[in-house]
């Protein structure tokens, strides 16, 4: 995906579902947990030295897993670079099991999946396509069974 870092640095600024100062560690050989402002922004995770208004990095997640390791860790790994795993340690068991749920629910496909249900309850209740206002309903992304690349 390609996207501009001037629009990237906007959208980061931007009021967060979810911020937190946890441990976080990037998938370099040798690295270890540091303190990290971790803000979640749509379907980007922003992480930032504690003491800077910019980030240091993003994360799109997209096409990603995240699997609770430990107690209060967890882990963002790409499913087409499995060895590219960030791993993330939280005060406690319930924040890390909230940063899992809210992480989740940031990605295209969780957004996608929840439209669809959706758009299928309105059309049973009012026997309308809401999305049919638009133009867009017969749109193969909005569609059950079908997979944006």
């Amino acid at each position: 995906m390609r996207y501009n870092e001037r629009e990237l640095l906007s959208l980061a600024r931007q009021p967060a579902e979810k911020a937190a100062e946890i441990l976080m560690r990037v998938p370099k050989k040798g690295s270890v947990l540091k303190k990290r402002l971790v803000k979640l922004v749509v379907n980007f995770l922003f992480y930032f030295r504690t003491d800077e208004a910019e980030p240091i990095g993003a994360l799109l997640l997209e096409h990603c897993r995240i699997t609770k390791e430990e107690e209060n860790v967890f882990s963002i790994s790409f499913i087409e670079e499995p060895e590219r795993k960030y791993c993330f340690e939280c005060d406690s068991e319930e924040q890390c099991l909230e940063w899992i749920e809210a992480l989740k629910r940031a990605s295209y496909e969780f957004m996608r999946r929840s439209l669809i249900f959706y758009r299928n309850e309105i059309q049973k209740m009012t026997g309308k396509d809401p999305l049919e206002q638009y133009g867009i309903s017969e749109e193969a992304r909005f569609q059950l069974g079908t997979h944006k690349q």
